[in-house]
């Protein structure tokens, strides 16, 4: 059953029929929520958060957007807001794109782990809707459209963050990198 169905179902009374969609979505939004949050704990709770929010909201949706996009809007926008709550942001993705070691070489393992560093300093350094749209666009691959839907902004917006994004880290790594090699 598609989740318009269940959704409508949910909306008739049919309360197995969100359970279905928690189980459909719940293992996407923890590793959403995770990638925010960068806690296991925190990001269990963030899911339940954002489901209950769903729950008590589902009234509100609009089946000309996927649900997914729907749900995830929720989950985003709820890491954010405990996000400004605790001042903290980090991400891993763009340490992942790294070059690896080469594994009989320690010092590169070391390198690399100082690359890592520089670059969650670097991310975490950026304004809050760069950090967001390079998480949604690096952790999920949404597409602009998607991404303008869940942040409600047009397209072009959501081109021009990822731009400034990318460009203020690369001004950042860059400067990192020049005084690491001092």
């Amino acid at each position: 059953m598609n989740e318009i169905d269940l959704i409508r179902q949910f909306r008739l009374g049919d309360k197995s029929a969100f359970r279905r969609l928690v189980e459909r979505y719940q293992h996407s939004v923890i590793n959403l929520s995770y990638r925010f949050l960068r806690n296991k704990e925190e990001a269990e709770d963030m899911t339940q958060e954002t489901f209950l929010k769903a729950y008590l909201s589902a009234h509100r949706y609009q089946p000309t957007t996927k649900f997914s996009a729907w749900l995830f809007k929720i989950a985003v926008n709820s890491c954010l807001n405990r996000l400004r709550d605790k001042k903290k942001f980090s991400f891993s993705r763009l340490e992942e794109n790294l070059p690896a070691p080469a594994m009989d070489q320690p010092d590169n393992c070391l390198e690399r782990d100082q690359l890592k560093g520089l670059v969650r300093e670097a991310i975490d350094s950026l304004p809050e809707n760069q950090r967001t749209v390079i998480l949604l666009n690096q952790y999920e691959e949404f597409s602009y459209q998607e991404m303008a839907r869940m942040l409600d902004c047009s397209v072009s917006a959501v081109e021009s963050r990822l731009f400034r994004a990318k460009e203020n880290l690369r001004k950042v790594l860059a400067g990192q990198i020049k005084k690491e090699a001092i």
